[in-house]
């Protein structure tokens, strides 16, 4: 894969990536625990389980990825009879707000997620970080206009950004509506929502650090026995009213919207959150694989929400007063406190899913260039993706309690809450048609067909959306526009700082010459120069020369190098050239999903016969001082932003595990 690469935090003291021209970066970097040193193994998922494997995958999908739309039910209905839709529960509006949400789930999660996206993955990884970097890698292979390549860019940071604002809201939508069954049981603990609300997410979020691994094994059978009570409650209720099943034909779907006109497309902002999750099916198929997904969608959830939501709507056909709670009324007396507990339960599991997929998208973000270094530990010693980031779980536990306070109501945060996942739908759908296109080879009209039917759906709910941006919408598209400033302003500011650079460093040729012809003292032990460059005379490494004369017998010019790929095969990890009198240019090559170790790369060299002691490596790293200057590149107040970035990234020597006793950092001020 050919590229360029870009600096990262330090001007040659961090290791960095390569990328292409237009996704140059250097590889940030965060820290890990001491056990996460080892060399860790992501175990990917089977391509085509069968048998009791399939069954234990399928039930393990449950737990992982359908905690978010599996607990929709909990407040999706509700939404829709809410009086500030002006919309009465009689049986016209009954069947046709069912039939739309039965729909919506067949077409959006079924059809378009279930079918066709699931399809697009990178080496089995999915989400939209993997498809962007899919059409990078078509970039490379066939080329592409400019203006187009950073359309596309700009269009999945973007996506990206709105997912952090939907891991702040999904937890206190799913814990608030789990609470919200107190009012239900007994009004006088009404005052009561918010502060347990608080209490759960507070304590879902300190737990973080200590790992998904220990409880994850009791997801799956937690989940399992959510949507099983789901249509356990819906088929109890549906048997005293069948004539709800008419709400199946999609007439009353057309019927509502021609009855209810613009109030009836206003409402497709309430429906929408019945299919909220359903990115986390394509996010965390790398996890799992389709197969697994697909059976545990076809087999039970879709079943269990559709008995559970025609139950709630044969109640509202009996009990029209149900409608300000369905899903809690749908409960007998002795049944109801068991069912709050599990319903709490299943929203800290569909939290944590979202919680752990912004960790995940941080971990790219870094790899991709597009993130500081920020603190990475692994929480279990083989599973790489089980990862905890301590600066994104803190701020979005502050963001969940803050939009929990301000808003206060399920109802309030539902309309902050469906402008982030049909944002990132439609985002999906426009970089879904690119890949079918330039991968897949479809025809204009073909690509054009399915991808404008699956954009019609998503501006639909987009639309129906944006109208309640004064009432909350606003907070999750400030999240994802401040953000994606963030990401956009480090990765121009890596490019400026790299262009920099070079015009500091010279020929690895005529360096390596010189050291032939008289050059300095050479002192015993190995010398490791990071440096974000694949070419070239590493700056650090003329610093250290400038100033200390001399230089080790062996020395070791290192770049880490982040591909396009979740993963790179270890036998392709490292590319090794030698330079003559000992010098050797040394390439390491990591995914998007994996996070480097300098460690474990001295150990390999062994194999590449080049032999190194621990405690006689000297680790050398570069520090730049920034010194903001007005002219062109980039706004002064983003120069501004990048360095406050920089000075705020964690430490390089913690993140590639190196040994702390054995850096040592030259630093130089740079003005751009």
């Amino acid at each position: 894969m050919s590229a360029e690469s870009a600096p990262a935090s330090s001007a040659e003291g961090d290791s960095k990536s390569q990328a292409t021209p237009s996704l140059a970066s250097m590889t940030a970097t965060g820290t890990m625990t001491a056990e996460a040193r080892v060399p860790l193994q992501r175990h990917h998922a089977e391509s085509n389980p069968t048998g009791k494997r399939l069954g234990i995958l399928t039930l393990t999908a449950l737990g992982v990825v359908y905690g978010d739309i599996g607990t929709s039910p909990l407040y999706a209905l509700q939404e829709c009879f809410k009086p500030e839709y002006g919309l009465r529960p009689t049986a016209e509006n009954v069947y046709g707000v069912l039939s739309l949400i039965l729909w919506s789930l067949l077409l959006i999660v079924a059809v378009k997620y279930i079918v066709f996206i699931m399809r697009a993955d990178n080496r089995g990884e999915g989400g939209i970080l993997a498809l962007l970097a899919l059409i990078f890698q078509e970039q490379q292979e066939d080329g592409m206009s400019k203006m187009k390549l950073a359309l596309y860019i700009a269009l999945g940071l973007f996506g990206a950004a709105l997912l952090y604002g939907d891991g702040i809201i999904t937890p206190a939508i799913s814990v608030l509506g789990a609470m919200e069954g107190l009012k239900v049981g007994a009004p006088a603990f009404e005052r009561f929502v918010v502060p347990a609300t608080l209490v759960i997410i507070a304590v879902l979020f300190f737990f973080q650090k200590h790992g998904t691994a220990k409880v994850g094994v009791v997801f799956g059978p937690l989940m399992m026995t959510w949507f099983l009570t789901l249509a356990a409650l819906g088929v109890a209720e549906i048997r005293h009213e069948p004539r709800v099943f008419l709400a199946m034909n999609p007439l009353y779907a057309v019927r509502f919207f021609a009855a209810n006109g613009v109030h009836g497309f206003i409402l497709l902002g309430a429906v929408v959150l019945a299919v909220t999750g359903a990115e986390a099916l394509y996010a965390d198929m790398g996890h799992f694989g389709r197969k697994p997904i697909r059976t545990a969608w076809f087999g039970l959830v879709l079943p269990a929400l559709l008995l559970n939501y025609f139950g709630q709507g044969a109640l509202i056909l009996r009990h029209p007063e149900a409608a300000n709670n369905p899903f809690y009324n749908l409960a007998p007396d002795w049944f109801f406190v068991p069912l709050l507990v599990l319903a709490t339960m299943a929203a800290i599991v569909a939290s944590q899913a979202l919680i752990s997929g912004a960790f995940s998208i941080t971990q790219q973000c870094v790899q991709l260039g597009y993130s500081p270094r920020v603190t990475i530990i692994h929480t279990s010693k083989s599973e790489a993706g089980q990862i905890y980031i301590p600066e994104v779980n803190w701020l979005l536990m502050a963001g969940c309690v803050a939009v929990v306070v301000y808003f206060g109501s399920v109802t309030k945060l539902g309309a902050a809450y469906g402008i982030a996942v049909t944002g990132t739908m439609a985002i999906t759908t426009i970089l879904f048609h690119e890949i079918a296109r330039s991968r897949w080879d479809w025809s204009p009209w073909k690509a054009g067909m399915l991808s404008g039917a699956f954009l019609v759906m998503d501006l639909a709910f987009l639309g129906a959306n944006l109208i309640k941006i004064e009432h909350g919408g606003w907070v999750p598209l400030a999240l994802g526009l401040g953000i994606f400033v963030l990401m956009t302003t480090w990765k121009r500011g890596r490019v400026l700082l790299r262009t920099k650079l070079l015009d500091r460093t010279l020929p690895i040729a005529t360096f390596v010459e010189s050291i032939g012809h008289g050059g300095p003292v050479r002192v015993p032990g190995t010398a490791i120069f990071m440096t974000s460059e694949s070419e070239g005379t590493p700056v650090v490494l003329l610093h250290h020369l400038k100033h200390n004369k001399v230089l080790h017998e062996k020395v070791i010019l290192l770049s880490i190098l982040a591909q396009q790929v979740p993963e790179v095969p270890s036998n392709e990890r490292l590319t090794v050239e030698p330079l003559q009198h000992g010098i050797y240019r040394v390439k390491a090559a990591y995914g998007f999903m994996e996070t480097p170790n300098v460690e474990d790369i001295r150990a390999r060299l062994l194999e590449a016969g080049i032999k190194t002691k621990r405690m006689d490596t000297t680790y050398y790293l570069g520090r730049e001082d920034l010194i903001c200057a007005n002219g062109v590149g980039m706004a002064r107040w983003r120069k501004k932003l990048f360095s406050i970035m920089a000075r705020n990234a964690r430490s390089a020597t913690q993140y590639f595990g190196i040994p702390a006793n054995r850096v040592v950092e030259l630093g130089t001020q740079i003005e751009f």
